[in-house]
């Protein structure tokens, strides 16, 4: 039967190359000449640390940007608080979101189930399977998961016929 695969996942070469043009945007800012700042990027993390709160926000900007520029969906991009600590230094930690939840994935399953195409979810783990009859049933789901926004930035994978 064929089936494909709704996951929600963010390249870590593209996230890589972006994390890398922000440092060298850093390198070459007038601002940052002579500060303390810096971007290192740890698995699913990005983490800034700066002088003072607007530099850190300054940072976080650039950050931002280039993570859109490589197209990057920014529901996949969650920016916590900036830690301010009373000598005046900055941190703020960017988590970039891998996988579906399990409340956008019901949310997701359940407006398969109510778009009354003869097809069946599962969830699994942080993907959802998509099963059906004939190719046409799928792609009639993909096409409808498209038009309809939720909060994780969706892409299918594993196409099977």
């Amino acid at each position: 039967m064929p089936s494909f695969d709704i996951v929600s996942e963010v390249s870590s070469m593209e996230l890589e190359n972006a994390v890398n043009q922000a440092k060298k945007e850093l390198a070459n800012r007038f601002d940052f000449k002579g500060s303390k700042a810096e971007i290192v990027l740890e698995k699913n993390e990005i983490k800034l640390t700066a002088e003072d709160k607007f530099r850190i926000t300054t940072l976080n900007e650039i950050v931002i940007g280039k993570i859109a520029k490589r197209q990057i969906s920014l529901k996949n991009v969650e920016s916590k608080d900036p830690d301010i600590s009373p000598l005046g230094h900055a941190r703020q930690v960017i988590k970039i979101k891998q996988g579906i939840e399990q409340v956008a994935a019901k949310q997701i399953t359940s407006f398969i189930r109510e778009s009354k195409i003869k097809v069946t979810t599962q969830i699994q783990g942080e993907a959802i399977r998509v099963t059906g009859k004939n190719r046409d049933d799928l792609q009639d789901v993909i096409a409808a998961v498209r038009a309809h926004d939720f909060p994780v930035a969706l892409s299918f994978q594993n196409f099977r016929d």
